[in-house]
């Protein structure tokens, strides 16, 4: 059957396209496996909740008509204002609006959301599509001021706040100047635009829409993840060729079910809750069979102030691809542990790839159980903290063919990665963790094969370009885990010394190194005999070093070879064959506004002279605690012998970094 959806329909109609239905929730409560539900150009203003998925041989399809753009919304317009005075502007809305609740009078809340001195709501005023800072009293929509954490601080001198009575809400705003009564003017009422009550309505693809303005709640890991689109724990979605933008929190989910995890903060810790939300989803059926497989693929996603698209668990398995993801967490009133342009917990198998992330608080967060995860030919600049944040995993993951151009490229607090063929033009975070113990799995399950803690190390780097920053100062600077935020004290702990974060280590201290290796000089190289390999004897000889040893904690080995230094880049003492050249070579423009980055490479037949060998699986090796190969979902392996634009590569004519250079004349990309 193929429903058609018209805002001139009515839902008394037969849905035919002679005959279609008013809104989309009509053709969502009778689709079944094999129906398509065509919408044409409009303004839909509801929340979609599928009753029926698809099968795998006979999917559930929502598409646009392609006569016009398709806005599916999840706020209301609202033309009656009353002036104040001063710019300001107030409106009085009937509670009876917000049919399942309040987004004015939920606040903002869960697990790892740090504190701040807004007690903000999951509301917002759009001023033409676009919201308003909220602020804590009339008096400052009165008398705004720029929030010096904004991204854009004019922006943020369009202000508003509300008081919920028992029958209604009252909203003042400074709409700049405008007056609310001849502008489109809306505040959202929805907490979804597309999303699932129930778990397991599978196979359902969503594509060609605009969804935009809802208000879904803060996505922890240990809780029910929402988003403004998103699957909600069931298995084989696609999303695509969608503009999402303006979620409250996060613009796709596809994430943790309710229930999942566990919310007792104040007897048990963050890591310990992980772990059972681990626990208890495998235990109801985490599965490859039942949860994941999904691909969400030529997605604009912007604008949402926690994720553009968030994953615990149920990101497993799927391919994240071809997506521009940009102005997430610009607003920063809030901030917590789990932002990012992508940020997935347990990415299984899960390929990420050709994405453009940008002008965002932080690019890319894999945080536990990264394994079998492949980060492929992604774009990464003007992030404020860093591109790309692994967490806490034991690998094998792998990142090749990948542009980082923001000033910190790569925070790790992880082990068993593989980097090849990437540039990187930024500064390196490599730190251990001790006291966290996190899992890791069999090949390509979800079955957990162990715990460990993360000593640091195992770590590959074949044929990357460290392009250097132009920075004098080759010292490792100190910063806090969370550099960049506006974080009001956290409570002491017991013994009073120090500030502590629920999630977060004690020793909140790390150090950002030089552009390059450097970070690496204290791990042994893997060609080195390892403490593994030795006798007894030899490990008595090591007096108190032993120790360390004999507990779990000696750092992993590290393998480095075939890498190019660029402009005083730091290569590590452990790559003694380390090529360097003082030349910068590689001259590179970033246009947020555009989205684009403009490349020179001004003597690439000087860097095709560097010569190294094809990177395959062989040469990677295996993981130290799964030991698990790096190679394809399929168990397939890799051979690296095409370049960032699919160009071929030889044998004989392997040049490091993303690029074939082999040319004599400038090179000039558009990426």
């Amino acid at each position: 059957m193929d429903y058609h959806i018209s805002t001139q329909g009515n839902d008394q109609n037969t849905g035919t396209k002679e005959q279609p239905f008013r809104t989309i929730s009509r053709a969502a409560a009778l689709a079944e496996p094999g129906d398509t539900v065509t919408v044409h150009a409009g303004v839909y203003r509801e929340w979609i909740n599928p009753l029926n998925g698809g099968t795998e041989e006979q999917r559930i399809l929502y598409k646009a008509a392609g006569d016009g753009e398709v806005v599916i919304s999840g706020a209301e317009r609202i033309s009656e204002w009353t002036s104040e005075g001063n710019n300001v502007w107030s409106t009085e809305v009937s509670n009876s609006l917000f049919k399942n609740r309040n987004p004015y009078e939920v606040e903002l809340s869960g697990d790892w959301l740090f504190d701040g001195d807004l007690t903000a709501h999951l509301g917002e005023v759009y001023l033409d599509g676009k919201s308003l800072y909220e602020c804590g009293s009339v008096e400052e929509v009165n008398h705004p001021e720029r929030w010096s954490e904004a991204k854009y601080s004019d922006d943020s001198l369009l202000k508003w706040h509300t008081k919920v009575g028992t029958e209604t809400t009252k909203i003042w705003a400074n709409f700049g100047g405008k007056d609310p009564r001849s502008e489109n003017v809306e505040i959202n009422v929805r907490p979804h635009c597309f999303w699932l009550e129930k778990s397991g309505v599978n196979y359902i693809t969503v594509s060609g829409f605009t969804l935009t303005q809802a208000s879904p709640q803060w996505a922890p890991p240990t809780d029910s993840q929402e988003g403004l689109i998103g699957p909600h724990w069931s298995k084989g979605w696609i999303i695509e060729n969608n503009t999402i933008s303006e979620s409250k929190n996060v613009g796709i989910s596809l994430g943790t079910e309710t229930g999942t995890g566990h919310k007792d903060r104040k007897r048990k810790g963050g890591t310990q809750r992980e772990q059972e939300a681990i626990l208890k989803a495998l235990h109801s059926g985490w599965h490859k069979d039942t949860v994941g497989s999904h691909i969400v693929r030529n997605n604009i996603i912007h604008d949402c102030e926690q994720a553009g698209i968030v994953g615990h668990m149920g990101a497993a398995f799927s391919e994240i691809s071809h997506n521009r993801i940009y102005n997430i967490h610009h607003k920063r009133l809030r901030h917590g542990a789990e932002v990012g342009g992508i940020k997935l917990h347990a990415a299984l198998d899960t390929q990420i790839t050709d994405n453009k992330i940008y002008s965002s608080y932080r690019g890319l967060w894999l945080d536990w159980q990264a394994q079998g995860t492949r980060i492929s030919r992604n774009v990464f600049f003007d992030n404020l903290s860093e591109d790309l944040f692994v967490e806490v995993c034991h690998g094998p993951y792998l990142v090749d063919h990948n542009l980082f151009l923001s000033h910190m490229n790569f925070r790790n607090m992880a082990q068993g990665g593989a980097f090849v063929h990437n540039l990187f033009a930024g500064r390196f975070v490599v730190q251990s963790e001790l006291t966290r113990i996190t899992p890791y799995h069999f090949p390509h399950e979800t079955a957990m094969a162990g715990y460990s803690n993360i000593t640091g190390g195992d770590d590959r780097y074949f044929n990357n370009i460290f392009l250097g920053d132009e920075d004098g100062n080759k010292e490792p600077v100190p910063i806090r885990f969370f550099e960049h935020l506006p974080l009001k004290n956290r409570e002491a702990s017991e013994a009073g010394e120090k500030k502590v974060m629920d999630g977060v280590p004690d020793d909140s201290i790390c150090y950002l190194h030089p552009v390059g290796l450097g970070g690496y000089n204290q791990h042994p190289n893997a060609d080195e005999k390892q403490w593994w390999d030795m006798t007894k004897e030899e490990i008595a000889e090591l007096g108190d070093a032993a120790d360390a040893i004999l507990v779990g904690n000696a750092v992993l080995p590290v393998s480095m070879d075939g890498n190019l230094y660029l402009n005083e880049a730091v290569p590590s003492s452990q790559e003694t064959n380390a090529a360097t050249l003082r030349e910068k070579v590689f001259h590179i423009e970033s246009n947020p506004v555009e989205g684009m980055v403009h490349i020179e490479i001004s003597q690439p037949a000087s860097l095709g002279e560097h010569s190294e060998a094809m990177v395959t699986t062989d040469m990677l090796g295996k993981t130290y605690h799964a030991e698990m190969a790096f190679e394809k979902p399929d168990n397939s392996p890799y051979r690296f012998d095409t370049d960032y634009f699919s160009n071929s590569r030889t044998d004989t004519r392997v040049t490091p970094g993303p690029f074939r250079l082999d040319q004599n004349t400038t090179l000039i990309f558009e990426v």
